[in-house]
Parts: C-alpha cells; sequence; structure tokens
C-alpha cells in the first residue's frame, strides 16, 4: 500500500536526527512548505474541533483520490498537519479509511507532544478519516 510506503519514508528521514529539537525544527519547516488552504475554506465549517490550536481542513476529490489541504495557526501544529497530508492525501477513500497511521508512534510523535496537542493530533486523523469515509460512501 502506498501509503504504509510514505510512512516508511517519514520514518527514515526521523531516524537521522538526534534529538527532538531537531526533530521539531523538521516538523516546523515541513508546515512551511505545506499548500495554502483556499482562504474561504478558513471557516467554523473546515475548523477541526479538538484541537488547542486552530487547524482548518478541506478534502476534495479528484480522479478517484482524496486531496487534502489545511492551515494552522500554531507552527508546529502546521508542521503535523503537513505530515499528514503527505501520507493521506492523493490515496484511494478505502485506503485512507482503512490505513493505520503507525508512523506516528514509530517517530514518537505523540509521546513528545503535550496531552492538548495529542488530542489535536486524534481530532486531525480522526476527520482525515470521516472525509475519506464520505467519499467513500459518495462512490
Amino acid at each position: 500500500m502506498e501509503i504504509n510506503r510514505i510512512q516508511d519514508e517519514i520514518i527514515d528521514e526521523f531516524s537521522f536526527f538526534e534529538d527532538w529539537m531537531e526533530k521539531y525544527e523538521y516538523i516546523i519547516d515541513l508546515g512551511k512548505g505545506l499548500p495554502l488552504i483556499d482562504a474561504s475554506k478558513k471557516d467554523k465549517e473546515h475548523l477541526i474541533k479538538g484541537c488547542q490550536s486552530q487547524v482548518w481542513l478541506d478534502a476534495r476529490e479528484e480522479q478517484g483520490k482524496i486531496q487534502f489541504t489545511a492551515d494552522s495557526d500554531a507552527v508546529i501544529t502546521k508542521g503535523i498537519i503537513a505530515l499528514l497530508i503527505r501520507v493521506l492525501s492523493q490515496q484511494q477513500a478505502k485506503d485512507i479509511a482503512e490505513s493505520d497511521l503507525y508512523f506516528i508512534d514509530k517517530i514518537g510523535l505523540k509521546e513528545h507532544l503535550s496531552p492538548t496537542r495529542s488530542n489535536g493530533l486524534v481530532s486531525m486523523v480522526k476527520q482525515m478519516k470521516l472525509y475519506a469515509l464520505a467519499f467513500q460512501h459518495k462512490t
């Protein structure tokens, strides 16, 4: 599965870093490269509930694959959503809905986040999977 290959790439990338300060810097850099969400989508409807910071997420389907765009007002959160988009965007709805995002634990992300940020991560994953389920049932 393509999703697992991407996750394995991310695990490899994070293995090069010595400590979590370097990993945080990398996550922040990833957020800087996040394709911007359309300004009209930065509204309450696209706001993810359960995040400490504001995160907006949108999804659309193109040629049978889901395309995600997002933004956040916090740099680390923006990097985290960039990682999730890297793994899940351009994938089929069924694959997204059934995916096991093991890279989160393998790189130690969840254990190095504050409890509120960790809850936000869970909320982001949940919302992306809900979008996938909605597109899956639409076809």
